[in-house]
């Protein structure tokens, strides 16, 4: 009797992954290896590299959502493959898209006529909106100036120092200057009185901010439309606004809806909104809308026919996953106003827990205010011996990701803790973080200082003489001096 054995490509699909040569073998990290590998193994080397990331729930820096309802995971992965830009073969998704257009333009209280359609976009994310609605305003600045004849090359915008990174971003790209309004001791959000003197003939438009990246504060968007519909009546010029609502758009018309910040306010000609913050969609996922056709020239709009059908696009990218548009569809419908609203002063109410938490402990002072995004800024009342930088670099042991971060010009000697406040943030999470920063500040108070100690004991030489050195000057070199501590902490090798 014969006996025959089938022998399979590779013994590893019977053997476990950590039991196969996989497990003690090095893989190319920067070219790609001249073999395959098993799936198994392929999936655990990730997995295995993987846990080596922060646990996105315990990421306090971020304001991305983090966790959705098992329902919505489950759409996302059935429409992982559906690519957004083929309008023509996914009809539905399109007119999903175009629902959630028109639901959050009503949001922001859109002059709509009965039967009138928004004005609006899907877009990657808050920074992909802002560029597009800053096109908008350049090319409608551009169209005007040349009408009027007169030059259109130097336009600038204006807004605080406090804007996030993707404000600087369109300036460079669109070579548009960009004017911040400086920030001071004690106000950490863009001087509307300062903002409106700044504005000049060639100001595209003025950008305010709903929910500061630094301390969640709103800013004062009725004052600034109230002062530069004065200006613009005393100079002719017809200087807009956009509203960065990024982070506050979710929240104010739920929380706080008599405040007049949207397109009540006749300047206000577009706004953006980050879907995957506030609107509570994983990252990938932003609006913007803009008050009324005319806002949006036309000339920017694209319009391909080659997927099947005339299609008009107005993207800075073309193809995209549907997975996030449908996720905000369902959110939108799910929860409505009833369920935003309940969410939303959950989260309030659990950074209201969290601050006193932090004021009982004597040791903070509050930046962020009770009005605005849900989150608590704080500093330390004394770091002449330790510093935020230090809070932070030690709550990691906790599992706990808190940034710390310095304030922009002229504000920059404020150092700032910050915890976001997030829908699946809960009370008791609150409490354990207030234990562990008690925790921490105990440890802290039993250890040397890392750099205050030299800082504080040297002085200036001037006309050789020594000078000792100012509250404020310490202050500020024992900030930079952690800076590039932590600067150094992250450096790579490689490429990053």
């Amino acid at each position: 009797m014969v006996l025959s054995t089938t022998f399979l490509e590779s013994e590893s699909s019977i053997r476990s992954t950590f039991g196969s040569r996989y497990a003690v073998t090095s893989l190319p990290r920067f070219k790609i290896s001249e073999n395959s590998i098993p799936k198994e193994a392929a999936y655990q080397i990730i997995k295995d590299e993987l846990m080596l990331d922060g646990n996105p729930r315990l990421n306090l820096a971020s304001f991305v959502t983090t966790w959705m309802e098992p329902e919505c995971d489950k759409l996302i992965m059935d429409s992982i493959n559906k690519n957004y830009v083929d309008m023509d073969e996914y009809p539905v998704t399109t007119e999903l898209q175009n629902r959630c257009v028109n639901i959050i333009a009503n949001m922001f209280n859109a002059p709509l006529e009965e039967g009138e359609t928004a004005v609006g976009v899907g877009t990657v994310g808050s920074s992909e909106a802002i560029m597009l609605a800053g096109l908008a305003f350049k090319r409608n600045w551009q169209n005007k100036m040349k009408a009027l004849g007169k030059p259109h090359d130097k336009p600038n915008i204006v807004t605080g120092a406090n804007v996030q990174v993707c404000w600087e971003k369109f300036a460079r790209y669109f070579e548009v200057e960009l004017k911040e309004v400086k920030l001071r001791d004690g106000y950490y959000v863009m001087d509307p009185e300062k903002a409106a003197e700044m504005v000049d003939e060639n100001t595209i438009c003025v950008a305010a901010i709903l929910g500061s990246t630094l301390n969640g504060e709103f800013e004062d968007v009725k004052r600034l439309n109230d002062l530069l519909v004065k200006k613009n009546a005393e100079t002719g010029w017809e200087t807009p606004i956009h509203v960065d609502a990024a982070s506050g758009g979710f929240i104010a018309p739920f929380l706080y809806p008599e405040l007049e910040w949207d397109f009540r306010l006749p300047l206000v000609k577009s706004i953006n909104v980050s879907g995957h913050k506030y609107g509570l969609v994983y990252a990938g996922i932003g609006w913007v809308i803009w008050r009324n056709k005319v806002d949006l020239p036309e000339e920017l709009i694209f319009h391909i026919n080659y997927l099947g059908s005339d299609q008009p696009t107005f993207t800075l990218n073309f193809s995209k996953g549907s997975s996030q548009v449908i996720a905000q569809y369902y959110q939108l419908i799910r929860l409505g106003y009833e369920g935003y609203k309940n969410i939303m002063e959950n989260c309030q109410e659990n950074a209201m827990v969290l601050k006193k938490g932090l004021e009982k402990t004597g040791k903070f002072d509050i930046i962020s205010k009770d009005i605005g995004v849900p989150l608590v800024a704080f500093s330390l009342k004394d770091n002449s011996l330790h510093n935020e930088f230090e809070v932070s670099d030690m709550l990691r042991r906790y599992g706990w990701i808190v940034p710390a971060y310095t304030m922009p010009p002229d504000a920059q000697h404020i150092t700032v803790l910050r915890v976001v406040i997030r829908e699946d943030f809960s009370r008791t999470l609150a409490e354990r973080l207030v234990t562990n920063i008690e925790q921490v500040l105990e440890e802290l108070d039993t250890l040397p200082s890392k750099v205050t100690q030299k800082l504080t004991t040297e002085e200036n030489v001037d006309n050789g003489k020594l000078v000792k050195k100012t509250a404020l000057e310490v202050q500020r070199e024992i900030t930079t001096a952690w800076k590039k501590l932590v600067a150094d902490k992250k450096k790579t090798k490689g490429v990053c």
